[in-house]
């Protein structure tokens, strides 16, 4: 811990906690920041103007981030018959049905992305206390229910994002890997804010988009000018 704390405070020396600089400024500072022996995920936070309590307030979707995060991710299907063959073939890790309903039932939760076609809810509803809670849960929204298998894998796989205001109306979120260049993770920043501003809900009223921070796995946040990050209209 004494190491992490003093690598920490020598980062924050070349940081101004205070400043809200533009996307660009703060994906180099990121960048310059992230000295970790690993390849750092750079994650963006962002307080939003709302109250998730209320239903006209929840922000809760998905982005296909212009350069992909960097990350593998796992994804399990629910399907039958030729669905299932799609799943299969589009790259889908795990697919099943009442097979991987059990597995799931019995602890097995190794994958990041849950997709399932309309009529197999009917199984996938009894795992709701298990997925739930994990944002595992297929839901018609997210385009995680659906009959294209096909574009739903893919679509995890290639860089597909998910979001969901938390209580206090803070998303956070990987935005790519400190290996990506400059340009990928300014593109890939603006484009989650974009989408965040884009699922605005009827029910926010005033500034809606409060804060930006953006920041690596072990590294210092550094804030963002949220005018400037926001497309203009």
């Amino acid at each position: 811990m004494a190491k992490l704390g003093k690598r920490l405070k020598k980062a924050y020396e070349g940081v101004d906690r205070d400043a809200l600089v533009a996307v660009e400024e703060a994906v180099k500072l990121v960048k310059a920041n992230a000295s970790a022996k690993f390849d750092e995920t750079i994650e963006i936070a962002m307080n939003l103007g709302i109250d998730p309590r209320h239903a006209d307030q929840q922000v809760r979707g998905t982005v296909a981030l212009p350069a992909g995060t960097g990350k593998s991710v796992r994804v399990a299907v629910f399907a039958r018959g030729d669905k299932a063959e799609e799943a299969k073939a589009a790259g889908a890790d795990i697919v099943g049905a009442e097979d991987l309903m059990e597995q799931i039932q019995g602890g097995m939760l190794d994958f990041d992305r849950c997709i399932a076609t309309p009529d197999m809810m009917a199984v996938v509803g009894r795992l709701g206390k298990v997925l739930g809670p994990r944002n595992l849960m297929p839901n018609p929204k997210l385009g995680t229910v659906t009959p294209n298998v096909k574009d739903a894998v893919e679509a995890a796989k290639g860089g597909e994002v998910q979001f969901r205001a938390e209580k206090n109306g803070i998303i956070h979120a990987g935005v790519g890997k400190a290996s990506f260049s400059e340009e990928a993770l300014t593109e890939n920043v603006k484009a989650f804010v974009k989408a965040i501003q884009t699922a605005r809900p009827s029910g926010a009223k005033g500034t809606y988009i409060k804060r930006i921070a953006l920041s690596s796995t072990m590294g210092p946040g550094v804030k963002i000018d949220p005018v400037d990050a926001q497309p203009s209209a």
